[in-house]
C-alpha cells in the first residue's frame, strides 16, 4: 500500500512513522491533551493504541494520521479517520477524531486537519455520513464538531466510560455527504 500523504495550506496529513511515536506520547500524553481521554496512557495503553493507529490503516487503508506543521515540520499530534469501535457505539461507522498538543490549540489546526479528513472521507473513502465521538464536558471538541457542520445524533449516544469516568457516556455529532455538499455549494 502507497504511503498516505495530504496536504493543506499549513499541515501535512500523512502515515506515521517510527520516529514519530516519542514525540507524539511526549506532547500529547499530558494531564490537559488527556482529560477527556481516559487520562494520561501507561506504556502498555501507549503500545495499545499505537497497534491501533496502525492497524486501521492496514485493515480500512485510513486512520488518525500524524498531523506535520509545514512551517518546522514539528508533529503537533494526529487527526483523520477510522472504522468506530468503541465499546457500546456505533461500530464500523466512519469516524473522524484529533488530537493536538497544548501549544498547538487555539490555532485552527484542529479544525484545518479535520475539514481535510471530511473531505477524503467523503470523496476518497466513500463515506456516506462520518461521526465524531466526546463527551458533554469536552465543549472545545465539540464546538469545533458544530462548526465543521455535524449536528448532534444523540440516538446514536451510547454508555461507555473510556473518556470520562465521571459521565459514563460518549456523545455523537455526524455530517452527512448531502450536508456537505450543500455546505461546500453555500
Amino acid at each position: 500500500m502507497a504511503e498516505f500523504r495530504h496536504e493543506t495550506a499549513r499541515l501535512v496529513l500523512r502515515d506515521w512513522r517510527d520516529e514519530d511515536w516519542p514525540e507524539f506520547w511526549r506532547s500529547t500524553n499530558t494531564p490537559a491533551v488527556m482529560r477527556w481521554l481516559g487520562g494520561v496512557c501507561d506504556e502498555p495503553k501507549r503500545i495499545a493504541a499505537q497497534d491501533r493507529l496502525l492497524s486501521y490503516r492496514r485493515d480500512h487503508g485510513h486512520t488518525f494520521w500524524a498531523a506535520i506543521r509545514k512551517e518546522d515540520g514539528h508533529l503537533l499530534g494526529f487527526c483523520g479517520l477510522k472504522r468506530s469501535n468503541q465499546a457500546g457505539g456505533p461500530i464500523g461507522m466512519m469516524e473522524i477524531g484529533w488530537r493536538l498538543r497544548e501549544d498547538a490549540w487555539g490555532q485552527g489546526y484542529a479544525k484545518e486537519g479535520a475539514q481535510a479528513a471530511l473531505a477524503l472521507g467523503f470523496d476518497r473513502f466513500g463515506a456516506d455520513e462520518i461521526i465524531a465521538l466526546t463527551v458533554a464536558g469536552n465543549t472545545p471538541s465539540w464546538g469545533l464538531m458544530l462548526r465543521l457542520g455535524m449536528k448532534r445524533r444523540e440516538d446514536l449516544d451510547f454508555a461507555n466510560d473510556d473518556f470520562d469516568p465521571d459521565s459514563g457516556s460518549i456523545i455523537v455529532y455526524s455530517i452527512d455527504r448531502t450536508v456537505r455538499e450543500d455546505r461546500d455549494r453555500g
